[in-house]
């Protein structure tokens, strides 16, 4: 025995103190650090415990949800809220749309030509299950300021719709190419790969031009500010589409651009047209409505009837303040049915979807301010 004791000492010297010394005992009393072969029973099972009998695997999953809900529970007990903006960078997003409004207030006035954008974009939003951050150009360095960042605090929502005729392109182009869920609500040429819904102002006032030339007028004149907006321009394009279908003259004369409707668009002015044998006068919308104010003061300004005398058109709605007197033919704009389209088309792209552009019909309004031209 004492032979075979001494030849294992020598084929296992690690566990002396010196080589070929006998093998130190751990503290703790006999057994414990006890050296298990690699294929003894004991070793397999703590090695692979499914495939023994009589093993059994400890409950990781369930071992570590348990800390997880203390956690959870102490947390709410203390009232404790996640951070938002920790949130945000941990899991992408926050579930927040933003509106951005061009003015200095929000536009949150019933009689404003905004509202009804923002009834559709508010239904839709809670539809698809997001909160709203509305944003306005009055802060100082904001977008009213067009600062080179002022569109940058946009950047803590998930995405943001764009309201207003005359947004920066620069800015707008800077958060498109860093790939920033963006919508315009208004159709825009600019920047490239803008997603948009705006509303098909080119059919619309095709349309009321056709209903004008039905009546029998001849000649018709639009009046429009002076600025390239996609929305003045679409409506341009209908009207002398119009005109050109309905074969009437539809040369530079048959537009009337001005920076100062108010001032330039005078009584004597209109008598004029009307010598020269204009019959019908048509108005573009805008945020001011400068065009149909002064359209509709110049012509009461010369004593003509209006149906009777002369006909008058609006390409789209009468200011609020306006909308009292009598229906002017021209269309509607769905703007509630735009300001949803709007947040499905900017939740679309927050999942990774494509920009697109997307057209909403308007629907015609016969009113009652045009009829057949009078009789020499």
């Amino acid at each position: 025995m004492r032979d075979g004791e001494e030849r294992w000492w020598r084929r296992k010297p690690q566990g002396g103190r010196g080589r070929g010394g006998p093998p130190r005992r751990p503290a703790g009393g006999p057994g414990r650090g006890r050296r298990r072969w690699p294929g003894s029973p004991e070793s397999r099972r703590r090695r692979c415990p499914s495939c023994c009998p009589g093993a059994t695997s400890p409950p990781v999953g369930r071992s570590r949800r348990r800390p997880r809900a203390k956690v959870l529970d102490a947390a709410h007990s203390l009232g404790y809220v996640p951070d938002p903006a920790a949130s945000r960078l941990a899991a992408a997003r926050n579930n927040l749309l933003g509106v951005f409004s061009f003015t200095a207030t929000f536009p949150t006035d019933v009689r404003h030509s905004y509202y009804p954008f923002l009834v559709g974009v508010e239904q839709e939003a809670a539809a698809q299950g997001y909160d709203l951050v509305l944003f306005t150009g009055s802060s100082t360095g904001g977008a009213g300021a067009g600062g080179a960042g002022a569109l940058n605090r946009v950047r803590l929502a998930d995405g943001c719709l764009f309201l207003g005729r005359h947004a920066p392109a620069d800015a707008l182009r800077r958060l498109v190419a860093d790939d920033f869920p963006v919508v315009h609500v208004g159709r825009r040429d600019e920047p490239e790969g803008l997603a948009w819904v705006g509303a098909d102002y080119v059919s619309a006032s095709r349309e009321v031009v056709t209903a004008l030339a039905g009546l029998g007028h001849r000649r018709v004149l639009l009046v429009r500010e002076d600025d390239d907006a996609p929305a003045s321009t679409d409506r341009e394009r209908g009207f002398l589409d119009g005109l050109a279908a309905s074969g009437l003259p539809a040369g530079p004369d048959a537009v009337f651009r001005s920076g100062d409707p108010r001032g330039d668009l005078t009584a004597d002015r209109v008598r004029a047209w009307v010598a020269d044998g204009v019959t019908a006068f048509v108005a573009e919308e805008t945020d001011t409505g400068a065009a149909w104010r002064a359209l509709r003061a110049a012509v009461d300004a010369t004593g003509l009837d209006c149906p009777g005398q002369v006909s008058l058109a609006l390409l789209g709605s009468p200011p609020a303040d306006l909308a009292d007197g009598p229906a002017p033919m021209g269309f509607d704009i769905p703007r509630p049915a735009l300001g949803a389209e709007a947040v499905r088309l900017l939740a679309t792209r927050i999942a990774g979807g494509p920009a697109e552009g997307t057209l909403v019909a308007c629907a015609f309004r016969a009113g009652a301010t045009a009829g057949p031209p009078a009789v020499p």
